[in-house]
């Protein structure tokens, strides 16, 4: 069944998708505070001294950087988008929200700049990935911390949906509508990792991977949510991958 999510024509392509308002740009809330409890213990070392520069890039309508203030005090986040859309929003929840691109002309920040990137929900949007973690390790100095977040193409229901022949979850295969899964949003996905790829991803993008966790779906069903947050003791069948790598 087809299930459309967006309104008005179809997209030209993935720029017009995403400054329709009707896509959601905005993730859970306890994979937000998951990730951000991650910053903050690798930001509270003996080798952190002073304000931290922190990036929030693909920062949506600037949920996830709201959500990471509170636990980073005395740290600037700055949320970075190139949806003029999703700025306008991110500007009601935080302070500082600039326009930039992981490619082209690449992000509005100096190599070596930033302290840490948070970087929550995008990759698997990315047509180049490869080119998207090159901007990033740019912008970090040396040693500095990436946060990524992403959905598990391995999760615990996927890996049954599967078997019984069903699309997974968080996958997509028409900008319009649902087809074959569960599900109502159209989000644009068109890369999916398991826990696996994505660290020999990150790892092979010059980062060291330091570790990886689970964070659930808030899409999951309420009667299946308590086997989800169970789910996150083992990344691996996690809904959500959170992965804390440094630039090398």
């Amino acid at each position: 069944m087809t299930t459309p999510t967006t309104t008005g024509p179809p997209p030209r392509d993935l720029r017009d998708f995403y400054e329709n308002p009707a896509v959601p740009v905005a993730s859970g809330t306890p994979r937000s505070l998951r990730q951000a409890r991650m910053l903050a213990r690798a930001l509270s070392g003996p080798a952190t001294a002073g304000p931290q520069t922190i990036l929030d890039i693909g920062c949506g309508d600037g949920t996830a950087a709201a959500t990471a203030a509170p636990l980073l005090p005395g740290h600037r986040v700055i949320g970075v988008d190139w949806s003029q859309d999703a700025l306008r929003r991110a500007r009601t929840r935080i302070p500082y929200a600039v326009r930039g691109e992981l490619t082209g002309g690449g992000l509005p920040f100096a190599s070596g700049s930033a302290d840490a990137v948070l970087f929550s929900e995008v990759v698997e949007h990315l047509v180049d990935p490869d080119a998207a973690l090159d901007e990033i390790r740019r912008i970090l100095r040396p040693g500095g911390h990436l946060m990524l977040s992403t959905p598990n193409l391995a999760a615990w229901y996927n890996r049954g949906l599967l078997l019984a022949g069903v699309q997974p979850v968080f996958s997509e295969v028409s900008l319009r509508g649902i087809h074959g899964r569960p599900g109502k949003e159209v989000v644009g996905h068109l890369r999916l990792y398991t826990a696996r790829a994505l660290k020999e991803f990150v790892a092979a993008s010059g980062f060291t991977v330091e570790r990886l966790e689970g964070a659930p779906f808030h899409g999951v069903p309420r009667p299946l949510r308590p086997l989800d947050r169970l789910a996150c003791a083992r990344p691996q069948l996690a809904s959500i991958l959170l992965l804390h790598a440094r630039r090398t």
